[in-house]
């Protein structure tokens, strides 16, 4: 059985990357669907997810990674015997939560969160190496990049102040080691 990883967006993906490379999550990259974890929000409407589905000839278990994981996953049927299982790892509501928590301003963004979504409270507040946040992959690569403690830390910690998702939305401090 491999893993297929569908990440909702470029910096969900560039999370997972991160957390691989440093041999963090429950499974390693010889785990994955043809070696990688993808960008892609239907297996359909994505070329190279179909590709690597069509050359692997065993079972696979999707795990969706993303914010807005309310729309359903779509098989198609010719891949309907091979996907055993679906699971979602909810963000909710957005990727920027782990960086106001990195950042210790988890308290300020409660304060203004009728007002201001997680991304423009980020980037009002956020800087790292002289650089404001600007919502791009890039950028999480240089903020985690190279301090995974702090990373895997606040994806605990994301969890612990989150409280529940909805039934059958897992965190993903459940996909870590």
């Amino acid at each position: 059985m491999k893993y297929l990883i569908m990440c909702e967006g470029p910096n969900e993906l560039e999370i997972i990357r991160i957390l691989l490379e440093h041999d963090k999550l429950k499974f390693t990259q010889d785990d994955l669907l043809n070696l990688v974890p993808y960008h892609a929000r239907q297996i359909a409407s994505n070329p190279t997810v179909k590709t690597a589905l069509n050359l692997y000839h065993g079972d696979v278990q999707v795990l969706r990674i993303g914010d807005k994981l309310n729309d359903e996953l779509k098989i198609p049927k010719e891949y309907k015997g091979k996907v055993t299982s679906i699971e979602k790892y909810c963000t909710k509501p957005e990727l920027e939560m782990l960086l106001i928590i990195s950042e210790g301003l988890n308290t300020d963004f409660e304060k203004e969160k009728s007002k201001k979504s997680p991304k423009s409270f980020c980037k009002e507040k956020v800087v790292y190496n002289r650089t404001r946040y600007d919502n791009s992959t890039a950028f999480y690569h240089e903020y985690y990049g190279d301090r995974i403690d702090l990373l895997v830390d606040t994806i605990k910690r994301y969890k612990q102040l989150k409280g529940k998702h909805q039934r059958g939305e897992n965190y993903l401090a459940d996909l870590l080691k």
